[in-house]
């Protein structure tokens, strides 16, 4: 049995979950909730960084970041499942991945500045770096989403992750000014169940 340390809030953590679920895999998977400021979780004995997700194999050997992993399930599945075969059209899907996982990094940033620094303190000027980098990608997606007919692949799962981040963290503020997006999502969530099975409501 494998292990994913992770918390149901990660964004990065609920891709695993969604490519999992899409490969068959779920089954093989123990998924352990991970407290990433606790010194004394055993998180920082497997990955040095401390950084969720990471996974661990049955032989010992450990895995990360998201990315990573979800290559790994690729080929553990017997490859090409989520990953497209096609050169360009791999790298395609690679490209959307980077995308969709840089909207999570600066969604996260952006939590993080109010929940790390004080208020008197909190720098106005990075959260709007942050903030200028999501919708810069929700503007570019909007003009062209990803088509979505075909099979499921890493992007699609990361993007339809930093959706569901966005609607987390920043209360669904994307949807209003990107429909195409909120439909193209509606269409994933109709075709990929786990995305629903993942999501985590707001506190």
């Amino acid at each position: 049995m494998m292990i994913l340390r992770s918390a149901p809030p990660s964004p990065f953590g609920r891709k695993v979950k969604i490519a999992a679920a899409l490969l068959g895999l779920s089954g093989e998977i123990n998924v352990v909730t991970t407290d990433t400021i606790d010194p004394k979780d055993p998180l920082r004995g497997d990955n040095p960084l401390g950084k969720i997700p990471t996974l661990v194999i049955e032989d010992g050997a450990v895995i990360y970041d998201s990315r990573v992993i979800l290559e790994y399930l690729d080929l553990r599945a017997g490859g090409s499942c989520i990953i497209p075969k096609g050169n360009m059209e791999r790298i395609a899907a690679q490209t959307l991945q980077a995308l969709a996982d840089g909207i999570m990094d600066a969604g996260i940033l952006q939590v993080y500045e109010g929940r790390w620094r004080d208020p008197d303190k909190l720098e106005q000027k990075w959260v709007d770096h942050q903030a200028g980098k999501v919708g810069r990608a929700l503007d570019y997606l909007e003009a062209q989403p990803p088509a979505i007919a075909g099979a499921i692949h890493v992007g699609h799962i990361a993007l339809a992750c930093a959706l569901g981040y966005l609607d987390l963290r920043f209360n669904g503020a994307w949807r209003t000014r990107y429909p195409k997006l909120v439909n193209w999502l509606d269409g994933f969530a109709a075709r990929v169940p786990a995305f629903e099975a993942t999501r985590v409501k707001p506190a």
